[in-house]
């Protein structure tokens, strides 16, 4: 009897999606264990873009990748996390001024918040960008121009932010692997205004 041959068939479209859809979910997990030392965020979303970024290239990359780079951005990344931190106490201390009822409280938190959101865009485009050897200083000054010449695109970070939070408050578990859906989100902001 003869064996029937089957020709194989390539990857769908859809298969091709759905799977960097489950990579962005892996991604987040990655990104969420390397953030758990409070200050190394910045370095974890700069790994889990560039391995994204990596996977849409098909230029393959796996956890170790990610470490390696997760590392390298570490060495300047520790001090952008200590910064945002730093911006988010004084943004809590701006909502604290509106609270208690302070002359010009308002105008103040409001400022400040508005500040905060945008500092958090301009992390979020530079890390989608980094690259081992880039310094931090220079990738920021480079996202705070992309933040104010791209609008549309920082929106749309900013409602990637607010989908991980509402994630968090409805199913907590939830926001460790949307958070890999805000790093391709970057990424794909950061490839979008390149291409313009």
């Amino acid at each position: 009897m003869a064996e029937a041959r089957v020709k194989p068939r390539g990857e769908s479209p859809f298969g091709e999606r759905f799977g960097i859809f489950a990579e962005c979910l892996l991604t987040g997990v990655w990104i969420a264990v390397a953030s758990l030392g409070v200050v190394t965020y910045p370095a974890a979303f700069a790994a889990g873009a560039r391995h994204l970024r990596r996977r849409a290239a098909h230029r393959g990359g796996g956890r170790r990748e990610f470490t390696t780079d997760f590392r390298s951005a570490l060495r300047g990344g520790w001090a952008v996390g200590v910064a945002g931190w730093v911006a988010a106490g004084l943004a809590w201390v701006d909502v604290q001024a509106v609270r208690a009822g302070l002359p010009g409280g308002p105008l103040v938190g409001a400022v400040g918040l508005f500040a905060l959101i945008g500092l958090a865009v301009a992390g979020l485009r530079a890390a989608a960008v980094w690259a081992p050897g880039e310094r931090w200083r220079v990738l920021l000054a480079g996202a705070a121009r992309r933040t104010v010449r791209d609008p549309a695109g920082s929106f749309l970070l900013v409602g990637g932010a607010v989908l991980t939070c509402c994630s968090a408050l409805l199913i907590a578990p939830l926001a460790v692997p949307v958070s890999g859906a805000v790093a391709a989100a970057a990424v794909a902001v950061e490839e979008r205004y390149r291409r313009r």
